[in-house]
């Protein structure tokens, strides 16, 4: 008998977690052999992928999707907490603490019943703010390195190694972190479909999100009730401000991505000699 299924990510949830994965994938496969020139696999992949500058313009490419999704991301947030006044589960609480502890302690043969854990439990908390944070830094460093001049004119140069530095090291600890910690959790440990379904079986359900099987049994709604015409007065505010705020924020990226072209810019490959000993005059 096939196991009942529950609710789990409703499909723009998914959509926006397709955008990440892939965009993701692409920038880490285009960026790490960039950070490692002098290895001996870094230069063979670029070469592999059609050579450093195609490969930086493909980086950049994916750079864009990245920050589209999390500008789209930052509107559906909105949407949810402002015109559907649904509680905000990703913010940790004292019970995620409560819950890490009682885990450890499950693990250790400490207690004998595992921890009854919300719809996003502390490790998806965790990191689900890791890609944000993570995000932030990637964001703010790679635009420093889009624009190095314009940004060496406001701060001090030594900015851009800084953010070089930073950009890279972010970008190996977030690669890592996807393939140790993610990996396992949701596709070794157990594998876990609902970010392609948006289900999840019942058995999953409760060892990982007991109470939000609960909720979901009883009945109880994902959003409060509200009159229709509140809904639609609050549907108005927010699609006034989004469209503003919108075309705000694509004017600004425009220009942030389109400011300065010195990033792709690589220096015309050598077809002779670029150094030529200076000869001596015989007397």
């Amino acid at each position: 008998m096939k196991e009942k299924q529950y609710p789990r990510f409703r499909l723009m949830a998914r959509i926006e977690h397709a955008i990440l994965m892939i965009s993701f994938t692409i920038l880490g496969l285009t960026g790490l052999p960039q950070k490692y020139p002098q290895s001996d696999w870094g230069p063979a992949l670029i070469n592999l992928m059609g050579g450093i500058e195609f490969v930086r313009i493909v980086h950049r490419a994916a750079a864009i999707i990245l920050v589209l999704g999390s500008v789209y991301h930052l509107y559906t947030t909105a949407y949810r907490f402002y015109v559907r006044r649904e509680r905000q589960r990703m913010i940790p609480t004292i019970k995620d603490w409560h819950d890490l502890r009682d885990t450890v302690r499950y693990n250790l043969g400490l207690i004998k019943n595992h921890p009854k854990m919300a719809k996003f439990n502390f490790g998806e908390k965790i990191e689900y703010w890791a890609v944000v944070w993570g995000t932030a830094i990637m964001v703010v460093t790679g635009f420093i390195l889009w624009n190095p001049i314009a940004v060496s004119n406001i701060l001090p140069g030594q900015i851009i190694p800084m953010s070089k530095a930073a950009h890279g090291g972010e970008a190996l600890l977030a690669v890592l972190s996807i393939l140790i910690w993610h990996m396992y959790n949701v596709h070794i440990k157990q594998f876990n479909p609902s970010m392609f379904t948006g289900k999840l079986p019942r058995s999953q359900m409760e060892e990982e999100h007991a109470l939000e099987l609960e909720r979901l049994e009883s009945g109880e709604p994902p959003w409060p009730e509200v009159d229709a015409p509140i809904l639609q007065q609050r549907l108005r505010t927010y699609w006034i401000v989004a469209i503003i705020s919108g075309v705000i924020i694509l004017a600004l990226l425009y220009w942030m991505f389109t400011f300065e072209d010195t990033a792709l810019i690589t220096v015309p490959r050598a077809t002779r000699d670029v150094f030529t000993p200076l000869v001596t005059p015989s007397p």
